[in-house]
């Protein structure tokens, strides 16, 4: 979290007690703490979730509920938060990765990616996102959809984030 002068800044306040004053608030809502050394830290948004288990996706096997563990929704998603970002997938070119039109991809804002990773990359001035690939010492970028063809920079492929995580909601939203 920033400090208070770099709140000022940033809220465009003239003083530091105008930063207190909307600091005490989010403290009472519940949105910061102070650490031990005083520094201001985000309180996780969502409470835990238990992880009950494993289940199959074949055959059908017997299941019991037993808490193996809890987890921090919001820790799982978020872990590197400052460097986090979401998108909103629009077209079909990923859905044999699982990726499909309306999902949220959870990006970490990167320059740096391994190929195989799932990219938001601009290629020659249009942001997409795909596989990452290489081919005799040059890099592309594949589709997960035999129907779109790979895509090879005529100018620039500039990586703007890994795919970390995928979000889809069932039902109503």
């Amino acid at each position: 979290m920033p400090g208070y002068s770099e709140m000022c800044t940033l809220f465009g306040f003239a003083s530091k007690n105008a930063v207190a004053k909307v600091v005490g608030k989010l403290i009472d809502a519940g949105v910061v703490e102070k650490d031990s050394r005083g520094k201001l830290v985000p309180v996780a948004l969502t409470e835990t979730v238990p992880l009950l288990g494993h289940i199959e996706a074949g055959f059908p096997s017997a299941a019991e509920e037993v808490a193996l563990d809890r987890i921090s929704v919001d820790e799982l998603l978020l872990g590197k938060r400052e460097k986090m970002y979401l998108l909103r997938v629009k077209g079909l070119s990923m859905v044999d990765a699982g990726i499909y039109e309306g999902d949220l991809l959870l990006v970490e804002r990167t320059c740096q990616a391994k190929v195989g990773d799932i990219v938001v990359a601009n290629l020659d001035g249009d942001w997409t996102v795909k596989y990452l690939r290489e081919k005799k010492g040059k890099k592309y970028l594949e589709a997960a959809n035999e129907d779109y063809p790979d895509l090879w920079p005529q100018l620039s492929l500039e990586i703007g984030g890994v795919v970390r995580s995928v979000i889809r909601t069932y039902g109503n939203r």
